[in-house]
């Protein structure tokens, strides 16, 4: 049974389950959904009933995702982004929408991939009032769900037609999908082969670093470096005692600073608050392409603050306040 067969049997159900289910994060195909919804709707389904229905859904969704946002900030919004790459950059590029363009990016974030699971808790994260917010949402989902859902609706003929003709088709359809996963896992492979470079980076426990040097020699050279995101500093932040600034959108320049602690007896060590220490790792490569020995204290901040490290305020030069939609 298909997509449009499913639809036809248990339309409303799984209109309003997937929508409500993509809307809290999880990567489900929205728009064939609202496409096979409208397109039922000449038969099986009254278009009335099932457009709200996914609005509300996808609204509610949207709901939970803000308040996720607004109660835990940059660990839900990591979370999303966890299947990313570069989970940091995931985060700012979605953040630009907002400080860019504000409230206004909630009109437009279902139809831009990436953001439209990342705008709710962005929204929540940045302190926008829950009644703006739900305002802008509804607008922005309504939008999103009507003009998908009118255009199957419109052009449910021709959709019917595809539906029939990749049914008639059949096995020749089947090696399609079987190629396609294929050259997806190879690109999967591929990533993987390309992230092995990191595998050579050293890494430290912050237990064993944070002992290490209680018993040293306080005259050693000891650089420890924070490579977090202007981001996410904000009022309240806190970073690890006398560490210094590297920001990774401006590493070579920040490179020439760097250049004066780098004598063979200098230790350098980074630290982040990415999932899997990915800028740390990421940052400690480039730096070792220049011949600068680092090493990456596992689990960042947090893991520091846990082994009993020493911490103190960001310093306000160092902060960037984020915007707050209030």
């Amino acid at each position: 049974m298909g997509i449009l067969g499913i639809i036809a049997h248990h339309g409303y159900a799984v209109t309003a389950i997937v929508l409500f289910a993509a809307a809290s994060g999880l990567p489900l195909p929205c728009s064939v959904v609202l496409l096979g919804a409208g397109a039922a709707s000449h038969t099986v389904l009254k278009l009335w009933l099932v457009l709200p229905l996914a609005w509300g859904a996808a609204v509610l969704g949207d709901s939970l995702l803000y308040f996720g946002g607004k109660y835990t900030g940059w660990w839900l919004l990591s979370g999303l982004c966890r299947m990313s790459p570069n989970p940091e950059n995931c985060i700012f590029r979605s953040a630009e929408y907002f400080y860019r363009r504000g409230p206004k990016t909630l009109l437009f974030a279902k139809f831009v991939p990436g953001l439209a699971s990342m705008a709710a808790p962005l929204a929540g994260s940045l302190n926008m009032r829950f009644t703006r917010f739900l305002r802008m949402d509804a607008l922005g989902v309504l939008g999103y769900v009507g003009s998908w859902m009118l255009g199957g609706y419109l052009f449910s003929a021709f959709i019917n037609d595809i539906v029939r003709w990749v049914n008639e088709l059949g096995h020749a359809v089947t090696v399609v999908v079987i190629c396609l996963l294929l050259l997806y896992g190879a690109m999967y492979c591929i990533s993987k082969l390309r992230a092995r470079k990191y595998r050579r980076i050293e890494r430290v426990s912050a237990a064993s670093l944070h002992q290490r040097l209680q018993s040293e020699d306080p005259g050693k050279l000891v650089i420890i470096a924070d490579v977090r995101s202007h981001g996410y500093y904000d009022p309240g932040g806190q970073r690890i005692k006398n560490s210094i600034r590297v920001e990774p959108s401006r590493l070579k320049e920040e490179l020439v600073a760097l250049r004066e602690f780098m004598a063979p007896e200098c230790e350098i060590y980074l630290y982040c608050s990415c999932i899997k220490d990915t800028t740390s790792v990421r940052i400690a490569h480039m730096l070792e392409q220049e011949n600068c020995k680092t090493s990456v204290i596992e689990g960042g901040l947090k893991a520091w603050i846990k082994a009993g490290g020493a911490v103190e305020m960001v310093p306000s030069s160092d902060i960037e306040h984020l915007p707050r939609f209030e």
